[in-house]
């Protein structure tokens, strides 16, 4: 499914606005805008309902102990009150319904993001070598890897598809040549005849894992040597890899440091996404009582995620999304948070910093959370 919405919606998307702007950074935060303003429906009622549920929680909390209590001995009649009380203030799992529904499409955009033209495109092979005596036992079981577009002009993208017809076990001494192929069949190979520097897009051969136990040639063919467990790989480069935007070197660049060296171009974009993700939990809490646990969450969330990205990284095209996808939540969130709320949930906010206020002036000014002196 997200190979299916990447291919037949987020990549015409693109290739639009490339075509409006040759430039794939551009594209990028274009693509995310249009994505981002497509599910602002779901997004929105997401936002709106967590906004919500944390005025009504203490209400509700405190309603449902009551109902529990008074209804002990009378289940039917308490799942009826706790059913009016949901009905009052809103289910808490509302919000998960948009969330769940609008993943599909930021998964496949985020694959979009990690696949050509914007990084180089990995094919995958876990080769199993037996004894030659053992592999007449096994039966052959074609293998066929996952299809992924690959861009070999600006504008023009194939699905391709690589495939071991004898599968990915074979006996000492067999050889086998993994073909890469279109969805309709042809070769690889032939979508490049044509094309202005096609031999640029030539996939690249390597042994990642098992380098005693087959080897590879440079057109696919895999020749068992031992016995054992090895791993092979083909690379096609992405046309946008190493292509610039703005401060960014290359959108393809992956890592914190290479060799050593810091990639501030990198460094900015995580910096920009924690920055982007703090201000939006920031905003979520304007006009709504001081929570400590809340407030102490939303100033270590941040720093946690940010800092996760140091270790697990990914490439500059996918921060940047991330920091324009952020941008964007943060500004929804300002909008949706000066929305009018319905009068029973008003009524409970101002209950609620009516009661912070007073409890502020009893201690002199400071919150109940600050420690004393601070003020």
């Amino acid at each position: 499914m997200i190979g299916y919405i990447s291919d037949n919606l987020l990549l015409p998307i693109l290739d639009f606005f490339y075509g409006l702007v040759p430039s794939y950074g551009l594209a990028i935060i274009a693509l995310t805008v249009v994505i981002r303003l497509a599910l602002f429906p779901l997004s929105a009622g997401s936002i709106r309902n967590a906004r919500r549920m944390r005025i009504a929680q203490p209400a509700m909390q405190k309603r449902q102990a009551e109902i529990k209590a008074k209804y002990a001995s009378n289940p039917q009649k308490q799942q009826e009150e706790l059913g009016k009380v949901m009905k009052e203030f809103g289910n808490p799992l509302a919000g998960c319904l948009p969330l769940l529904v609008q993943m599909p499409i930021l998964f496949a955009l985020f694959a979009t993001l990690r696949g050509s033209p914007f990084a180089d495109v990995p094919y995958t092979f876990n080769i199993k070598v037996l004894p030659a005596d053992q592999i007449a036992a096994v039966e052959p079981k074609p293998f066929n890897s996952p299809s992924h577009s690959i861009f070999v002009t600006e504008t023009t993208h194939v699905p391709v598809i690589a495939s071991l017809e004898g599968g990915t076990k074979l006996g000492v001494g067999d050889s086998a040549q993994v073909k890469l192929h279109t969805k309709e069949g042809s070769s690889f190979a032939s979508v490049l005849q044509g094309i202005d520097h096609g031999d640029t897009y030539t996939p690249a051969w390597s042994v990642t894992k098992g380098e005693g136990v087959v080897s590879v040639a440079a057109d696919g063919t895999i020749t068992a040597l031992g016995t054992g467990d090895a791993t092979v790989e083909a690379k096609i480069p992405g046309l946008a890899a190493r292509s610039g935007f703005l401060f960014i070197k290359a959108l393809g660049q992956v890592g914190f440091m290479t060799d050593g060296a810091v990639n501030w171009d990198i460094a900015i974009l995580v910096a920009g996404f924690g920055a982007s993700l703090f201000a939006s939990q920031i905003l979520s809490g304007i006009g709504m009582p001081a929570n400590p646990q809340q407030s102490t969450a939303n100033k270590i969330t941040p720093v946690m995620i940010t800092g996760m990205f140091l270790f697990f990284p990914l490439p500059a095209g996918v921060l940047l999304y991330m920091v324009v996808a952020n941008i964007f939540q943060a500004m929804q969130t300002f909008l949706l948070g000066r929305e009018a709320l319905p009068d029973n949930l008003q009524a409970i906010l101002d209950q609620q910093m009516a009661q912070q206020t007073v409890t502020v002036s009893a201690s002199g000014g400071r919150l109940p959370f600050e420690p004393k002196g601070k003020k």
